[in-house]
């Protein structure tokens, strides 16, 4: 029998056991984490002449500066970051969101330092691109939910709004942040300023195993394995020593790790249960967004993607729907990808299409009148996408005993699966295997 270990309510103090491998987070140890997801700039000579017909690999873009004039054409509001990240080739947001932080970022005349400042046609915008800081991890007294620890791995409950490791504009509060501190670790940081870090792009429900990356770039994630979106709560699992982080990422590259998902999504799928094996590449029209790319010839970095789903319970009269879902495999936004190219996006995804409106359009036909002033107040409140890691289970990387851990969704969700149900719900029955069965009930309770 596998032991199904359950989410702990309060976070442990118990000191943690770190083998000195754990500590050598520098340049001088190569060898320890050797992934990421980074963009190294090369240098690159080009001649004036091919300037004219060619864009240039920039190796740093520190200095670059852009005057111009919002389109009159363009309609309705932009933010600020957004917009100067489409007039820049190749430059990432976080870098973007980095310089205007630094008070680099003027319009009409003033300066901005606020990301998300709306742009206007005919706001004139002024930047210039600030130089690359190494990135520094400090440790913080952040409350941890650990779900489980021993001499080897941490297994810990996210929350959701938690970055998962430290990156230009998100340096503090992260759950790395809090590991150092849980651990007794001294600060870590990059040494390489030519590793620049790209939070929109990094951040995801299960992230792929990277290979090839730099030690300086490793060096401010330590022990992190997987990561999950900011917005994605639940479970995640962090190694302790070079072999469990070795061991652990094989699991991940061979697809052996056992993930278990639920959503809310915006309507429900037309199948109560499926595959969906369609590859996911990134979105030539927003860089921070992934898109489902059906057919056998993609062009592209799209790869190979299949998720398994299965609708829980119909919800508000069809208007939403409790999703189960197991990932095959782990590319970026798999899951937001795919529930928004079977036209269920999750519900509160703004960045997939499972917007405040899109919401409110499915669920106020099915509501009762007297309901909808709520529904208007519930539907206000969707901040994230409504994803949990439900289950996670692996292969402990030191007994090989088989270890299988399940936590609840948290409050937040579960305050808004509640108000769905009382809308209308439809029990979807299958043969559920077990441990499922335990997992499932673990839901309805919520």
């Amino acid at each position: 029998m596998v032991p199904l270990y359950t989410c702990c309510p309060f976070p442990s103090s118990k000191a943690l056991q770190i083998s000195p491998s754990f500590l050598l987070l520098s340049s001088r140890n190569p060898k320890f984490l050797p992934f990421t997801i980074s963009r190294i700039l090369r240098a690159t000579s080009i001649s004036t002449s091919a300037a004219k017909h060619e864009e240039p690999t920039r190796t740093s873009y520190a200095g670059v500066q852009l005057e111009e004039t919002v389109d009159e054409t363009k309609q309705g509001k932009l933010r600020l970051d957004s917009w100067i990240s489409s007039r820049i080739q190749g430059i990432s947001r976080a870098r973007v969101q980095s310089s205007i932080k630094s008070g680099l970022v003027k319009v009409n005349g003033r300066v901005v330092d606020k990301v998300s400042h709306s742009l206007r046609a005919g706001d004139k915008v002024n930047c210039v691109i600030s130089d690359l800081q190494p990135l520094k991890a400090e440790p913080e007294d952040i409350p941890l939910d650990i779900v489980f620890e021993d001499d080897h791995v941490l297994v810990v409950n996210k929350p959701s709004h938690m970055v998962v490791h430290p990156a230009p504009g998100n340096a503090n509060g992260t759950l790395v942040n809090g590991i150092l501190h849980h651990c007794s670790l001294p600060t870590v940081a990059s040494s390489e300023k030519e590793v620049l870090f790209d939070t929109e792009d990094m951040s995801d429900d299960e992230q792929d195993i990277f290979h090839g990356a730099s030690a300086g770039a490793a060096s401010v994630r330590p022990g992190i394995v997987h990561r999950l979106d900011k917005g994605t709560s639940g479970l995640l699992v962090v190694a302790k020593d070079e072999h469990s982080h070795a061991h652990l990422s094989e699991q991940f590259k061979q697809h052996t790790i056992q993930r278990v998902y639920i959503s809310l999504t915006c309507g429900v799928p037309s199948a109560s249960a499926g595959r969906v094996d369609i590859p996911i590449g990134r979105d030539s029209n927003n860089r921070i967004r992934m898109v489902a790319v059906p057919g056998l010839s993609h062009h592209g970095r799209a790869r190979h993607a299949a998720s398994r789903y299965k609708v829980i319970e119909v919800l508000a009269g069809g208007g939403s729907a409790l999703v189960q879902w197991r990932l095959e495999t782990g590319r970026t936004h798999q899951i937001r990808a795919h529930a928004k190219y079977m036209g269920i996006p999750l519900l509160g995804d703004e960045v997939y299409g499972g917007t405040k409106n899109m919401a409110l359009s499915l669920l106020r036909p099915r509501t009762p009148p007297y309901y909808n002033d709520e529904l208007s107040r519930l539907v206000s409140r969707l901040e994230r996408p409504y994803l949990h890691a439900l289950v996670l289970g692996f292969e402990h990387p030191h007994s090989g005993e088989k270890m299988r851990f399940s936590c609840p969704p948290p409050p937040d969700f579960g305050e808004i699966l509640n108000h769905l149900r009382k809308i209308g719900i439809e029990k979807v029955k299958f043969l559920i295997e077990m441990p499922a069965t335990r997992i499932i009930g673990l839901i309805f309770s919520a």
